[in-house]
């Protein structure tokens, strides 16, 4: 740190301030919350002064530091900006004017972006209970000290942080729209690959024998058994691929686990789901494990014939927006879910190009998906990486190194 900038005592810069008012139980108040993690004010509650069981509020101006006693350890500390003017707090949120010769406000706020000012916080914080119960007094908060360059650069440093984050969140934002670009891209390549004028047929058309809802039985989340799939709302993968590893234990007879008993290739689809998203939605098992798999009796399975059409591109013409245009229309409620039976699935038309072309079209729509996979890794690492900048920036900034 630079020798030019000293230690002081926030109680050399804040002056505490309380502007309290009596409740008007004919009087309406917006009533501030303050954000975790240094991320400001906001306006909690719009309230009449009939519905606030304290007797006194605390009227917030512009350019006055406040903090939450409860939640300083989770760092809600914020600066009064021109939307909160005007606006009022209960007595659990000290506010401060500062003394603008000596601190900028706005460096003063970022000095409590730091996660390890938020733990000093909590060192300082007393109460009944280690967390939720602390509270941080006005005492404890005005010992604080923080390293107080000429205010000249205060603001330098707060314009150079201010224009760093600005980058960070063009960039953010940037690799967001990426991958969503990328995950945009397969509903509109599957409309353009299954419009094409290939003969149709109904999905009953295209099996090798009858399908099968699955088995009803309560499994356990211990072994021994044979392992049962549990089907919720993550049925399969974002690539229409049963989750092998998804699944709880059932003791069946081996009349039972043969009959129900997934081979690689069959189809399974949801039978009833609250969501209408997961209703008739199919997914591939490809016995990925090697080990026996059963399913409950939230499942339709369907074999089909792999001389017609390959399960892969079955899995997703059914799928696409031209199977879910069909299929959604013909899903009920029953029983507070809604829900579809097997004959009405095996109704829907699916196109049948020659099985080289479907080859290709799945070998092409996988390797889009490979790509779409790869951008979205790429984001979430540049996400972390993003998220990791701005606390190395504060630290050097009050650090004199920025």
């Amino acid at each position: 740190m630079k020798e030019a900038w000293q230690q002081t005592k926030f109680g050399d810069v804040l002056t505490p301030v309380s502007r309290a008012e009596s409740v008007d139980p004919a009087k309406t108040y917006k009533v501030l919350g303050a954000h975790w993690y240094a991320k400001g004010l906001y306006i909690k509650d719009t309230l009449t002064g009939a519905q606030i069981q304290a007797p006194r509020v605390y009227r917030v101006q512009v350019g006055d530091f406040v903090y939450n006693r409860l939640f300083a350890w989770k760092g809600s500390f914020a600066l009064a900006t021109e939307e909160n003017h005007g606006c009022f707090v209960s007595n659990e949120f000290p506010c401060f004017n500062v003394n603008a010769d000596r601190l900028d406000g706005k460096y003063l706020w970022l000095y409590f972006s730091q996660n390890s000012i938020w733990d000093e916080a909590l060192g300082l914080s007393t109460g009944g209970t280690p967390t939720s119960r602390n509270r941080l007094k006005e005492n404890q908060f005005l010992g604080f000290t923080l390293p107080l360059p000429p205010i000249s650069e205060q603001r330098r440093i707060v314009a150079r942080i201010e224009e760093l984050s600005a980058k960070i969140e063009e960039a953010r934002s940037l690799r967001q729209n990426a991958a969503q670009e990328s995950a945009a891209l397969r509903p509109g390549v599957l409309i353009s690959l299954l419009s094409s004028k290939w003969p149709v047929c109904c999905l009953g058309d295209l099996l090798r024998e009858d399908s099968q809802n699955g088995l009803s039985q309560r499994p356990s989340d211990e072994p021994p058994g044979t392992p049962i799939l549990r089907i919720s709302a993550g049925t399969s993968r974002a690539d229409a691929v049963v989750d092998e590893t998804d699944h709880k234990f059932l003791k069946v007879s081996e009349h039972d686990k043969q009959k129900y008993q997934l081979r690689p290739g069959d189809l399974v689809a949801c039978r009833f789901n609250g969501n209408l998203h997961y209703v008739g939605r199919f997914a591939l098992f490809r016995g990925e494990s090697g080990e026996p798999r059963i399913y409950p009796d939230k499942l339709i399975r369907y074999r089909v014939d792999m001389d017609k059409i390959l399960p892969e591109f079955a899995t997703v013409a059914l799928n696409s927006h031209l199977g879910r245009s069909v299929i959604e229309p013909m899903c009920a409620t029953t029983a507070g879910n809604l829900g579809i039976s097997a004959s009405k699935l095996k109704t829907v038309p699916v196109p049948v190009p020659p099985l080289a072309e479907q080859r290709r079209i799945v070998a092409y729509l996988d390797d889009l998906h490979a790509k779409v996979e790869s951008v979205k890794k790429l984001q979430e690492e540049s996400k972390a990486e993003l998220n990791a900048l701005m606390p190395s920036i504060l630290s050097r900034a009050f650090a004199g190194e920025l």
